[in-house]
C-alpha cells in the first residue's frame, strides 16, 4: 500500500513550482523537482527525484472546495479521528480541519527510503509547512499541531521510542517528549494529561 504524508494548510495561496525547485537545488543539489501535471504557476503535481533518476516522491496539490479531492481528504480525516484520543486533541483538530484550504499530499516512493532522498523530501515538506498556518499528517503516525508536536494517537500498539507530543488544555499547548512504548506515558497522553515524570515541558498559548 502506498505511504503518504501531508501538509494541511489554511492558506489557499501556494508557491510556484520554480520556487520549490530552486529550494531543492540549493539545499539538495543531487535532487530535482519537475512538474508532472499542470504548469509552473498552476502546478497540480510535482515529481521529486534524484539526478540518478530514482524517484523519491510525488507531491500533489489538492485545493479544498466543494466536490474536490481535497475536500474528500479532509472529510475522511475528520471522520477517522472521531474515535481517537485524547478528546481535547480531537476537538482542536476537528476545528482546524474545517478551515483547511489546501492539502499537499506526498506519496513516498523508492528513493524516500534512502537517507539522502528522505532528507530532500523532508526539506520540501518543511518548506510548505513553515509557510505558516499548517499542520502535518503522516500515515501510521497521525497529526501534529502547528508547532510540529503530535496531538492524537494513531500509532500502532507496538510502537516505542521517544516522540514529541502535545496536549491541549485550557487554550494552552503543553509540549513534551515522551516514550511511546511507556504504558504510563501512553495512558496519561490518551487522557489528555502530561505524564507526571517528565521534565522540560513547554507551555504555549494556542494560535488564533
Amino acid at each position: 500500500m502506498a505511504y503518504y504524508s501531508r501538509v494541511l494548510s489554511k492558506d489557499a495561496d501556494f508557491p510556484s513550482a520554480d520556487e520549490l525547485a530552486r529550494l531543492i537545488h540549493d539545499k539538495h543539489p543531487d535532487f530535482r523537482l519537475t512538474v508532472e501535471s499542470g504548469d509552473e504557476d498552476e502546478w497540480e503535481s510535482l515529481l521529486l527525484s534524484g539526478i540518478d533518476e530514482v524517484e523519491v516522491a510525488v507531491l500533489e496539490r489538492n485545493p479544498v472546495f466543494d466536490g474536490s479531492t481535497g475536500q474528500d481528504e479532509v472529510a475522511d480525516f475528520t471522520e477517522d479521528i472521531q474515535d481517537c484520543k485524547p478528546e481535547s486533541g480531537v476537538e482542536w483538530l476537528s476545528d482546524y480541519l474545517a478551515e483547511v484550504k489546501t492539502v499537499y499530499a506526498f506519496q513516498h516512493l523508492q528513493g524516500a527510503d534512502t537517507e539522502e532522498g528522505g532528507n530532500a523530501l523532508h526539506a520540501l515538506r518543511s518548506a510548505l509547512w513553515e509557510r505558516g498556518d499548517a499542520i502535518i499528517q503522516a500515515d501510521g503516525e497521525g497529526f501534529t499541531n502547528e508547532d510540529g508536536y503530535h496531538i492524537v494517537w494513531q500509532f500502532s500498539d507496538s510502537v516505542s521510542g521517544p516522540w514529541n507530543m502535545g496536549v491541549y488544555k485550557d487554550d494552552l499547548w503543553h509540549h513534551f517528549k515522551m516514550d511511546l512504548g511507556d504504558p504510563e506515558h501512553r495512558a496519561a497522553f490518551l487522557e489528555g494529561e502530561v505524564p507526571e515524570d517528565l521534565t522540560g515541558v513547554q507551555v504555549h498559548r494556542a494560535r488564533d
